[in-house]
């Protein structure tokens, strides 16, 4: 007889009904230890050194926290309140001279609650500021809120018919302090500005040119100049333009409801005349460029609009206001500061 085959491992765990199943599932079940049951130990209170008596005492002006990052819901084109992501920064002071700091996190957690199911407005505003005060329990007396973002508006263009959206970098303050209720709105608004000098200089060369090419043409035919101011040689020069920016912080007055974010705009961008566009076709280029030869602006012109604007706002009760012209023709900047109050102040 042969020799047997040795037999495969399947076949030696095999019993009288097959192969048995691998080994993972005929392992030995875990011994259960039996539960010892005690008197449950209470956990040990956390250490809160915030209470501990300040090594040099004296009261803080402010503090809190900056840059947290918020939601908050602003006023939109439709006067809906829609949502934006903000940036916040929190304060309150610190009165109590020998309290060693504030309670920090309870500012975080109500900031984080404060705007979420309303819009920003000034009632809004101070119910917050007095809720950090009343968080301090005893701490602190004013409080201080300072809110950044970025307020979308759609622009029509100035012929076409297109729009599209523009970013407004904005900023909110609000204090609190002994009761009384102090708002600030910082914003900016971008424009064109077309140098005066250089145009004047551009419309002298022009005529120099017209002169020179038309010095024995007698007599000019209203189409011939025409054509000839169509043409390369109607234009010698060109005045340099660049873009420029206005920034400007107002302090408003406590008789209205609504942060008139959208209003300064408007009307900061109507008095410079020129504000960058959006949506851009040939016309609409076009129709830039004729309001750029019509508001001709050193940087000294274009704080003066924007004063006059500020000036004349009843809801202002005293402004800061600084343009800057991005010159194309130098490496620095052109740059002009007015301060003032608004009417009646």
């Amino acid at each position: 007889m042969g020799r047997r085959a040795p037999l495969s491992a399947t076949q030696r765990s095999a019993g009288p009904e097959g192969p048995s199943p691998p080994a993972g599932y005929n392992a030995r079940p875990p011994v259960v230890l039996p539960i010892v049951t005690g008197t449950p130990r209470s956990p040990a209170p956390l250490p809160d050194v915030a209470h501990d008596a300040a090594a040099l005492a004296r009261p803080l002006d402010w503090v809190g926290m900056e840059r947290i990052a918020l939601p908050i819901r602003v006023a939109g084109p439709d006067g809906e309140p829609v949502q934006v992501a903000a940036s916040a920064d929190v304060f309150v002071d610190l009165r109590a001279a020998g309290a060693r700091g504030i309670h920090m996190s309870r500012l975080y957690l109500q900031l984080q609650q404060a705007f979420a199911g309303e819009g920003i407005t000034p009632a809004g505003l101070r119910r917050v500021l007095q809720g950090f005060v009343d968080s301090q329990q005893g701490l602190s007396t004013s409080a201080r809120l300072v809110l950044r973002y970025d307020h979308l508006l759609q622009r029509a263009a100035l012929a076409s018919g297109h729009r599209g959206w523009k970013h407004y970098p904005v900023t909110i303050e609000a204090t609190l302090r002994e009761g009384h209720l102090r708002l600030a709105l910082a914003l900016a608004v971008e424009y064109s500005s077309t140098c005066p000098a250089s145009a004047a200089l551009s419309r002298q060369l022009n005529a120099e040119r017209f002169a020179a090419d038309f010095a024995g043409a007698r007599p000019l035919s209203n189409e011939v100049v025409r054509d000839w101011l169509a043409s390369e040689r109607g234009l010698a020069a060109t005045p340099h333009a660049q873009r420029s920016r206005a920034e400007v912080r107002v302090e408003l007055r406590p008789a209205f409801d609504e942060l008139p974010v959208a209003a300064l705009i408007d009307a900061l961008e109507e008095a410079l005349a020129t504000p960058v566009q959006t949506a851009v076709k040939r016309e609409d280029e076009q129709a830039f460029a004729e309001l750029n030869a019509a508001n001709l602006m050193f940087c000294e012109d274009a704080a003066r609009r924007v004063a006059a604007v500020l000036a004349r706002d009843p809801r202002i009760e005293r402004f800061d206001a600084s343009v800057a012209h991005f010159e194309s023709l130098h490496p620095h900047d052109a740059v002009a500061r007015v301060a003032g109050r608004g009417p009646d102040a």
